[in-house]
């Protein structure tokens, strides 16, 4: 491994430099939708016969229209394919996830009495169908399919169902199925990328059109879902992995460098700072990668090495705690890392962060997988105004309002003068004394 990996100065960079550290794969589309475009348009016209085509030019997979959904035969396959100990490991994060997200969600009603005599609040409803996007390009992410899926059930979602890329085999990737089976989704489909969106934005003779979409993909993936948003809900924006980890002079660097590679190794599209104030740890994080990349496949030491080597990674020291803070809000992480024996004294500072993972016992890994909160983050900067994936994202609430007869006249009598000042003289006639003849 000869590449060097990228190293910061925050003190040294213009402010042109440090927002350039500041972009993504996905800051720029302009060119992803122009490729996607076409593609979209083919599955909406062609629509089974445009994702066989796709399955075989982009996957490399030969399926015909009546393999595009996932049998029963598939899924007894698939079981029989995943060992007892990662079926646990299912098992033992499904639980979790499905106990975070139950503590989510609403009661079916609120009711408050604003005025004597006069209620308002809110009716929850789950939304009537969803699409988890499961990726599978760079890996086989059964935990995606948790993260996606169990919320969507939690709320009562009446349809729920899965898209991900077929292997070269045209098969699906055995435990995802395999979780499918064990939280109830019964509707997988070998579909994935720009294609995939398309197809659950139309609906085709065999996927149906659902009302959102939900899960990480790819640039291209994430270009479709802009340019189909008045087609279907796109959800959270979640593209290619990105995180920062912090550690300040309390921690080890090989700790904070063994951090780092967890998200980094996702692909050449990830993004991934360690963020430090203190130069020996800087210093012993970029000593400890060989280390830690002899440990690892060589795709993996390939896809965080272009990382931690490029423009979107590497090393950024900061001059001062509150220096590094104000890069890590303006980058707005999918995924932070507080690496120090007193990680809650940094808690206050952070504003925008996907999710926020506390001291050395507390790794992306764990968030990833099994500690129940949601792995599907807002990614490129959305995290200053858009929230994790959760049950929420899978309800709609209608607001219920009741006006007794005593209460009715404080409440009619400031409305009408309200309405007679914009002008809206049906408006103020409803509340008027006219309304008393017709009142039964």
């Amino acid at each position: 491994m000869n590449k060097k990996i990228s190293f910061w100065q925050l003190d040294k960079l213009s402010s042109d430099q440090q927002e350039q550290l500041l972009q993504r794969t996905e800051s720029d589309l302009s060119n992803y939708m122009t490729q996607v475009q076409p593609i979209i348009e083919q599955v909406r016209q062609q629509g089974d016969v445009a994702l066989v085509e796709f399955a075989r030019r982009f996957d490399d997979a030969h399926i015909t229209a009546d393999q595009l959904r996932v049998d029963a035969s598939e899924f007894d396959a698939a079981s029989a394919q995943v060992d007892e100990q990662t079926l646990t490991a299912i098992r033992f994060a499904a639980d979790n996830i499905r106990r975070y997200h139950e503590a989510q969600k609403p009661g079916e009603m609120t009711m408050q009495e604003v005025r004597s005599g006069s209620f308002v609040g809110e009716r929850f409803l789950p939304i009537p169908s969803v699409a988890c996007y499961v990726p599978r390009g760079k890996g086989s992410f059964p935990s995606v399919l948790l993260m996606n899926a169990i919320p969507a059930l939690v709320a009562g979602v009446k349809r729920t169902i899965v898209v991900t890329p077929p292997g070269a085999d045209g098969s699906v990737d055995a435990a995802t199925l395999v979780a499918c089976r064990e939280i109830g989704i019964t509707e997988v489909y070998k579909c994935g990328g720009a294609q995939a969106v398309a197809a659950v934005a139309y609906g085709t003779e065999t996927l149906p059109r659902c009302s959102k979409i939900v899960g990480p993909g790819s640039p291209w993936m994430v270009a479709a879902k802009q340019l189909l948003s008045s087609r279907i809900d796109p959800g959270i924006p979640a593209g290619p992995s990105e995180s920062i980890v912090f550690a300040d002079d309390s921690v080890d660097g090989a700790l904070a460098a063994l951090d780092l590679l967890i998200e980094a190794e996702h692909g050449p599209d990830s993004s991934a700072y360690l963020v430090t104030t203190s130069a020996e740890v800087a210093e012993a994080a970029i000593a400890a990668f060989p280390e830690h990349w002899s440990n690892m496949s060589a795709q993996r030491v390939e896809y965080s090495s272009t990382v931690l080597s490029g423009l979107m990674g590497g090393v950024v020291l900061a001059g001062s705690t509150e220096q590094a803070f104000t890069f890590i809000n303006a980058y707005g992480p999918e995924h932070l890392q507080i690496l120090s024996t007193d990680p809650w004294q940094y808690l206050g500072r952070i504003e925008n962060a996907g999710e926020v993972l506390l001291g050395q016992h507390s790794p992306s890994t764990l968030g990833n997988y099994v500690l129940g909160c949601n792995a599907v983050l807002p990614t490129s900067g959305a995290a200053a105004t858009v929230s994790p994936l959760g049950v929420m994202d899978f309800m709609k609430f209608m607001s219920v309002a009741y006006v007794t007869e005593t209460g009715y006249p404080e409440m009619a009598e400031q409305a009408r003068v309200l309405a007679t000042y914009e002008g809206f003289d049906g408006h103020a006639n409803a509340v008027s004394e006219l309304r008393k003849k017709y009142l039964r």
